[in-house]
């Protein structure tokens, strides 16, 4: 190991086997464009845009100008109680983008954060409507909303919950997943199987009394769990017995929103208007951390009550609309409109979806899915090590064939960039394809 590389023991890594990762680590030092570079000086294709999150690609002139500038003229500026121009100017930007209706939007640093902070203002909408007893969250099994407590508590993916289990926060109830092999397995796009899921939303609100739930949280599409497109009709029926109940409908649009559907955002997409949207990754393409939650101009309204001198929400974070993470976000809103980015990604998705279903006739695979530039390879796991064979597969083809991506166990994630040649994925769907076939 060099010099340079035995330096590895004071970094725990996030969501990673650390012993493992440090028999053989695979650092990056540079980046352009759609690849990677390491630090031998390798060229490594990535076919996860990041982490969900560099859709417009690394190192973008247009990001790393506005990035330079800001930094040189306006480092930080105290968010409460006042504010920078370059805040304002992005909240009006992404409000201008979203749905009719989304008027306002309260910066995070993350989508763990959007998560929470999407969850308070649920609660105190309730409140400031003289409905306190609405106090009780509903999340989904297998879905991700972040790491921080409340989005652990609505979230539904095990290993993420199991060590903190008693300590995540009170009256949480999960309705079921949407994920069925024996009804959808293979699916190109929405499933047709599947509708009917949203139905135990009323069991709960049966079980509950519909008038104690505040909200409603799910991810459009699920993302981290392994790429989940929903139901035809899912999302309209859960939209449905929310208002029949009163119950705020989040979408968890962290990964969604700024064109990986297509679309700016999965409601768009889908046609199903939530009543509060988290969002971050897309927001600056991943260059400097950054969230938001938009929400409805009803749920703002409900705030904007008693005295003007009042602080009508007890919420923030010492960096909410980092001036920096701002200037990042309006290049990036000028690169999706001056590039036509989700156009872009709309005229890839029928070639990434045909490329993913190539492999759906392997004898190693168990499940092909997608929808607008998400999709999974899922395979059939080792008798008696689970995720094995999905890790070594990652760690393959970075090493023999200069490509990222990503397995959530024996799940091989793609998340494409929204501007992707497609010859780079013929070559990279190739690669894979030799590594899945002189795996065990």
């Amino acid at each position: 190991m060099s010099a340079a590389a035995d330096k590895l023991d004071a970094y725990w890594m996030p969501f990673t086997p650390n012993r493992d990762f440090k028999k053989e680590p695979r650092i990056i030092t540079g980046a352009n464009g759609h690849y990677y570079t390491t630090r031998d000086g390798a060229k490594v294709y990535d076919l996860f845009a990041g982490l969900w999150t560099s859709g417009v690609g690394h190192c973008h002139p247009k990001i790393v100008e506005a990035v330079q500038q800001q930094v040189a003229k306006l480092d930080f500026a105290m968010s409460f109680q006042v504010s920078t121009d370059k805040s304002f100017a992005l909240a009006e930007r992404v409000t201008g983008l979203a749905p009719e209706g989304f008027t306002q939007c309260f910066f995070t640093n993350s989508g763990s954060e959007s998560v929470d902070t999407a969850l308070k203002i649920a609660l105190g909408y309730h409140r400031a409507r003289g409905e306190g007893n609405r106090t009780r969250l509903i999340g989904r099994e297998r879905s991700y909303h972040g790491v921080n407590f409340g989005g652990m508590s609505v979230g539904g993916i095990l290993p993420n919950r199991k060590v903190f289990s008693a300590n995540l926060i009170p009256g949480v109830d999960h309705i079921r997943a949407t994920m069925n092999l024996e009804h959808t397995a293979f699916t190109r796009g929405q499933p047709e199987w599947g509708a009917h899921l949203a139905d135990d939303l009323e069991r709960l609100a049966a079980l509950h009394d519909g008038s104690n739930i505040a909200a409603v949280i799910v991810e459009p599409v699920a993302g981290s769990t392994g790429i989940l497109p929903p139901p035809i009709g899912y999302l309209e029926r859960l939209r449905e017995i929310c208002d029949k109940h009163g119950i705020l409908l989040i979408f968890d649009e962290v990964i969604t929103a700024f064109g990986r559907l297509g679309t700016p955002f999965a409601a768009d997409r889908f046609a199903v208007m939530p009543d509060i949207i988290t969002t971050a990754k897309g927001l600056t393409n991943g260059v400097i951390p950054m969230g938001a939650v938009l929400v409805r101009d009803h749920v703002y309204d409900a705030f904007m009550q008693g005295p003007d001198y009042m602080i009508e929400l007890f919420h923030g974070y010492t960096y909410s609309g980092h001036p920096v993470a701002a200037a990042a976000g309006l290049a990036v809103m000028d690169i999706y409109d001056e590039e036509g980015t989700f156009d872009r990604a709309t005229a890839l998705e029928q070639p990434f979806e045909d490329l993913l279903h190539s492999f759906a006739d392997h004898d190693k695979v168990i499940d092909v899915r997608n929808i607008g530039l998400m999709g999974a390879i899922e395979l059939a796991p080792r008798e008696g090590a689970p995720g094995a064979r999905g890790l070594e597969i990652h760690k393959r083809c970075f090493w023999e064939e200069n490509l990222i991506i990503r397995n959530g166990m024996d799940t091989l994630q793609f998340s494409p960039f929204l501007n992707s040649d497609i010859e780079d994925w013929n070559q990279a769907f190739d690669k894979i394809r030799r590594v899945i076939d002189t795996t065990d």
